[in-house]
């Protein structure tokens, strides 16, 4: 997919402009007056979903150009419940593509950082391990869910992960295969890894983050609920 075709965007754009608008408001009355107002069976569902998610396994994209590439990282992001992915954007700007995300963008915390240490700081601030995904990976899939916290770093899809950023990794994991090919697409890999990172996890958002999430998908759920909620904040 080129970066130019139509649907691309930047993660700026990711999360509808309204959304983000609608989010000034305090999240608990965006609760408390879009509540009422959808059925049972979707905010059962709305808080099924959201307090499966977890913080402590994330995601590291290092230079991303691919646009499809991009999106599919993100929908597995979201596949499996993984919050919040981390884009390091030394070479260019990050991309996705709406069409391969399919509403996935609205659910995922995208971070961009203009330098691989910049990354690697905000990382290590926040208790992650980082444990980069390589073909001579120490560790096996299932090993990711004895890991307590950690970010997966995936490399570019051309280069690889970077040095700067592989040389933080305290740990690297492997995905086995047993037919010709010695590497698989980047968003594959994502979520095969993901898949075990997170299959025995019980979800770990904080409270402020879970309520965020149903106050957004409560506003998603009600036909004109910024008419209800009243005139946005000011910035």
């Amino acid at each position: 997919m080129r970066r130019k075709t139509p649907g691309v965007v930047g993660a700026d754009h990711l999360v509808p402009a309204l959304i983000a608008r609608a989010e000034r408001h305090d999240p608990a009355r965006v609760v408390r007056l879009l509540e009422p107002l959808v059925t049972d069976r979707r905010r059962g569902r709305l808080q099924a979903v959201i307090a499966k998610r977890v913080e402590s396994v994330q995601v590291v994209f290092d230079a991303p150009h691919d646009p499809h590439n991009g999106a599919a990282v993100i929908r597995s992001c979201e596949a499996f419940g993984v919050q919040k992915l981390h884009v390091v954007e030394r070479k260019e700007r990050f991309l996705s593509s709406a069409t391969v995300t399919r509403g996935a963008e609205k659910w995922v915390d995208v971070n961009q950082y203009a330098r691989t240490s910049d990354a690697i700081a905000a990382l290590r601030a926040s208790g992650l391990e980082l444990v980069g995904a390589d073909a001579d990976g120490e560790l096996a899939p299932d090993d990711l869910a004895d890991v307590p916290r950690f970010a997966l770093v995936l490399g570019n899809e051309r280069d690889g992960i970077s040095h700067e950023l592989l040389s933080a990794c305290h740990r690297k994991v492997r995905v086995p295969m047993r037919g010709f090919i010695e590497s698989l697409n980047v968003s594959v890999t994502a979520a095969i890894l993901l898949e075990h990172a997170t299959a025995r996890r019980a979800g770990d958002l904080s409270e402020a983050d879970r309520l965020r999430l149903y106050a957004r998908g409560l506003y998603l759920s009600v036909d004109k609920a910024d008419e209800v909620l009243g005139p946005f904040p000011d910035a």
